[in-house]
């Protein structure tokens, strides 16, 4: 099967609820192009109605994770109409990341530029093969990559951030690892365990919690202190009063392992 006959996002899905959407536009360094955008999206819509997902993995195929927007397709249309629609689609794929119930771990190798640095970034979690390297690029091309340094700039250090922005200049793994781009860095042969290492320790925890957790830590990181613990005892009083909480916490008292549903 040729690389057209395939769908341009690949997905699927294990028995611990655990989905894998592979960006498939390999030739293309897999380029985010409208229809990636929109199938990508599609995939994300699809797991945050799953209850029994438990987390995403996004990988790219071939040699790259990806290589940002598709520059072609978007100098064939140069309008700023176009472009206004474009970036906003990128921002509504990039925002159904975060409000998804689940985790979301970048699996990268190769290069993650431009908008596939701000994918990096927007994903909750990141594992990053040792031969990675990451970029803001655009400002080579005459272009602030300004949406990707929404993501970055929630990472990384003001500082550091505006050196990728204002030089372009890649960093590896090891560096993004240090700025807190990405969680973990392995040998390439080694990058499917260290993600399913991640995975096994995030699904062994109940479901609920984990969305609970998600959902306000990215609610309070936006706002002031005051108005965060409120939002953070809030969630926290409504996580406790759940039944996986509550048998975690007798568990404690019993000195016993937790004994959750499948479910939870």
């Amino acid at each position: 099967m040729s690389e057209t006959d395939q769908p341009i996002v690949l997905a699927e899905r294990d028995a611990r609820g655990v989905v894998r959407l592979t960006l498939n536009r390999p030739r293309a360094f897999n380029a985010l192009s409208e229809a990636m955008l929109a199938a990508l999206r599609a995939e994300l819509e699809r797991v945050a109605s799953d209850g029994e997902a438990r987390v995403v993995v996004i990988a790219g195929a071939g040699r790259a994770f990806c290589a940002g927007h598709d520059l072609k397709e978007m100098r064939a249309s140069p309008s700023q109409g176009y472009y206004e629609t474009l970036f906003a689609d990128c921002t509504a794929t990039m925002l159904a990341i975060q409000r998804l119930p689940v985790p979301v771990i970048a699996r990268v190798h190769g290069i993650a530029t431009a908008a596939g640095c701000q994918l990096v970034a927007m994903c909750d979690l990141a594992v990053a093969a040792d031969d990675a390297r990451f970029a803001v690029s655009g400002v080579n091309y005459g272009l602030f990559c300004s949406t990707p340094s929404v993501a970055l700039s929630r990472n990384v250090l003001r500082k550091q951030a505006m050196e990728m922005l204002l030089t372009g200049d890649f960093i590896d793994a090891a560096e993004a690892r240090a700025r807190g781009l990405v969680n973990r860095v392995a040998p390439l042969e080694s990058l499917d365990g260290e993600v399913d290492a991640l995975i096994g320790r995030i699904i062994e925890k109940p479901r609920v919690a984990v969305a609970i957790g998600k959902e306000q830590f990215y609610r309070q990181i936006e706002t002031g202190i005051a108005e965060a613990y409120a939002i953070a005892g809030e969630a926290m009083a409504c996580n406790m009063m759940d039944e996986a909480a509550l048998e975690g916490v007798q568990a404690f008292i019993d000195k016993r392992p937790p004994a959750w549903k499948r479910s939870a």
